[in-house]
């Protein structure tokens, strides 16, 4: 389906990454003797591979490749550590891992090579960038020239067969495997394509990381090539380099978070560059507030598109053609005639009034996690509908408000943080006898991680001892707390259960007051942490901000 441009259009630029220009004939090329040398050195049909690489066309035409081999690609945003990746690698059971040697200040390759020592199903590393140790060398074995390039198409298989693996956002814990077919896989790009304007004329800006099945192929890159355009590549880590690629490249298409979309409305370097050509900024990973929705549209000349959606495959898009009103309200309705959404309150009957949980089965949605029948139990109902876990309520057009979620979730940036697996982790410390997480203001982010901590006797385990611990214990950078404050004990409502509405609460009106003064004060220096553009996709920096609280009182 991607493929299939070369004899069309052999000529046309299909992919764009700094300096280097490849046209469809030569993406195609590349796919095929790339997938031959894969072939050489070991890989076969059914081989797992696990994929955790930058925004370059090295990702692209290797995940293209071992497609066409046979083999598994299983997509890992480059944010992963040890403490996710453990996992994933020990229920994909990949025989390689495709890394960079280093990226954005992380040594990958050290990751990658502890990754391998403790799974011994992993025989090879395919590596880019200098320091590659005697590994394979991915560029080399995706652009070297040489080799016969054969005319056969793929090898024929059953569509239904997987195509690849994407991961869960791990709102339930570390990520799980989602399987995704030919057949699953090329409906959701037909359909997200449609609704989105694709065509060969279009031109995909790919600034979130690839990984992502939203940038990947929702529609994204793969809906991109499909429909016979252009993907420009661009490091997620400089954003600010994005409004130069859409003057130069004539960008028609961007996805983006809420964060990055409201800095885009902002940023006095829109104004320098030409933006005209933009006209579709995809907007998802979180609700979109309306005031920067409407500031999109004015500042940038663009049409937002509302997309709420999941790798486990259901996308709701709002429609080019929908009233402004609706756009700026709403997060869809569904890319896949076919897909059934109903939404049930809390005796499990579906309701039409209301605000209740989300559930969904068709042909874009998963039957199920791969090798994981517990949380397979937990997230499919006996008739099949798949749990989103996401509270929603319809809207008079048709469309769907997503309004919250169900289970105990931090979204930073788009990025979902499962409380309980952070609180687990903490506990785990010597200096704390209990911890609770829980989302708070974030100006850039719109939540980021309070972690409120009960200390055991003496101790004060403040923000960088907190974050050190979590970082050693391979915890993944974007879920490490931006706060961390210390209590006398958590505030509990019930029988033993803590009252994190009570917590959410305290830590809104506290940060509000903070922002307040500091506006009230000129050249104060904030205590909070600061936040740079390419912490979206790295650690971030910052000081410690924690402070002891009284226990509130207990409430039934």
């Amino acid at each position: 389906m991607v493929l299939r441009h070369p004899s069309a259009q052999p000529d046309k630029c299909a992919v764009v990454s700094g300096r280097r220009r490849l046209t469809h004939a030569e993406l195609a090329a590349a796919v095929d003797r790339s997938a031959r040398r894969l072939s050489r050195i070991g890989i076969i049909p059914r081989d797992r591979v696990l994929v955790q690489l930058p925004n370059d066309p090295e990702f692209l035409v290797l995940v293209l490749a071992l497609i066409r081999l046979g083999a598994l690609p299983v997509l890992a945003i480059p944010m992963l550590r040890e403490h996710e990746l453990d996992h994933v690698l020990a229920v994909t059971r990949p025989v390689a891992l495709a890394v960079p040697a280093r990226f954005q200040r992380f040594d990958h390759l050290a990751m990658a090579e502890g990754l391998r020592d403790r799974h011994p199903d992993v025989r090879l590393l395919l590596v880019t960038g200098h320091d590659r140790s005697g590994h394979i060398d991915l560029e080399g074995l995706c652009f070297e020239p040489g080799g016969e390039v054969a005319d056969d198409g793929p090898p024929p298989g059953d569509p239904r067969d997987i195509a690849l693996f994407l991961l869960s956002s791990g709102t339930t814990g570390p990520p799980k495997a989602i399987p995704r077919s030919h057949e699953a896989l090329g409906h959701v790009i037909r359909c997200a394509s449609a609704v989105s304007g694709l065509s060969a004329e279009s031109v995909y800006l790919a600034l979130m990381p690839v990984e992502h099945s939203f940038v990947f192929g929702h529609p994204g890159i793969l809906g991109t090539l499909a429909a016979g355009g252009t993907v420009v590549f661009a490091d997620p880590g400089d954003p600010g380099q994005a409004f130069g690629l859409v003057e130069r490249e004539r960008v028609t298409h961007c996805a983006l978070v809420p964060a990055l979309a409201g800095q885009w409305s902002v940023a006095p370097e829109a104004a320098a560059h030409d933006m005209s050509s933009l006209r579709v900024l995809q907007v998802g990973g979180a609700r979109l507030d309306p005031v920067t929705a409407d500031r999109i549209q004015t500042r940038l000349g663009c049409r937002v598109q509302q997309v709420y959606g999941m790798s486990e495959g259901l996308l709701n898009f709002t429609r080019l053609d929908d009233p402004d009103a609706v756009v700026r309200e709403t997060q869809g309705r569904p890319s896949s005639p076919g897909d059934e959404l109903l939404v049930i309150g809390d005796d499990g009957e579906p309701t039409r009034e209301g605000v209740g949980e989300l559930i969904t089965r068709g042909p874009s949605v998963i039957t199920g996690y791969w090798a994981d029948p517990a949380a397979n139990e937990r997230a499919f109902t006996p008739d099949g509908f798949y749990r989103t876990g996401d509270l929603v309520r319809l809207h008079p057009s048709g469309n769907y408000v997503v309004s919250g979620r169900i289970k105990d979730v931090i979204n930073r940036g788009g990025e979902k943080i499962a409380a309980d697996e952070l609180e687990d982790l903490v506990r785990d410390h010597p200096g704390v006898r209990d911890a609770a997480a829980v989302a708070m203001p974030h100006r850039m982010y719109g939540e980021a991680v309070c972690l409120y901590v009960v200390p055991t006797d003496g101790q004060r385990p403040g923000l960088p001892v907190i974050r050190r611990y979590l970082t050693r214990r391979g915890l993944s950078p974007f879920k490490l707390p931006a706060r961390v404050e210390l209590l006398d004990a958590l505030p509990m409502k019930g029988v033993g259960k803590v009252d994190k509405a009570a917590l959410r609460e305290e830590i809104a009106r506290r940060v509000e007051a903070e922002r307040a003064e500091r506006a009230d004060t000129p050249g104060m220096v904030s205590r909070a942490l600061t936040h740079r553009a390419d912490q979206m996709t790295d650690e971030p920096a910052g000081t410690e901000t924690s402070g002891r609280c009284k226990a509130r009182r207990e409430r039934s």
